[in-house]
C-alpha cells in the first residue's frame, strides 16, 4: 500500500453542521417524549391525589395506606382524626390515607 490509498481510504472532510443538527433534533425529541409519556402525567396524578385529600370531610369512610378502616371524626390541616373501634381514635396525616368512601361511593382511590 503506498501513501495515496491510504490517504484515498480517509474520510473526506465534511461540514459537521447538518450533523450536529440533527443530533440536538433528537434530543429535543427524546426529552419531549420523556416530558409526555412520564413527566406530565405524574404530575396530573399528583395533583388529583392533592385535591382528593383536600375533599375529605367527617363522616367518610378511609383505608389507609396501612390498611386500617375507619371513620374521619375530627380534621386538621394536615392530619384527620379517624375512628377506628368504639372509643379508639387514631390520629393520621392526611397522606396517609389510601381510599374515601362516602356512603356506598368510592369517591377517590390513590395510588
Amino acid at each position: 500500500m503506498n501513501v495515496t490509498h491510504i490517504i484515498a481510504m480517509a474520510p473526506q472532510g465534511q461540514n459537521g453542521g447538518g450533523s450536529m443538527m440533527s443530533t440536538v433534533i433528537m434530543f429535543g425529541l427524546i426529552i419531549l417524549i420523556f416530558y409526555f409519556m412520564i413527566l406530565r402525567p405524574q404530575q396530573k396524578r399528583k395533583k388529583e391525589r392533592e385535591k382528593l385529600l383536600e375533599s375529605v370531610q367527617k363522616g367518610d369512610k378511609v383505608i389507609t395506606v396501612g390498611g386500617v378502616h375507619g371513620t374521619v371524626v375530627g380534621l386538621d390541616e394536615k392530619t384527620v382524626l379517624v375512628q377506628i373501634a368504639d372509643d379508639v381514635k387514631v390520629k393520621y396525616e392526611r397522606s396517609a390515607i389510601s381510599t374515601i368512601i362516602r356512603g356506598t361511593e368510592v369517591i377517590g382511590k390513590t395510588s
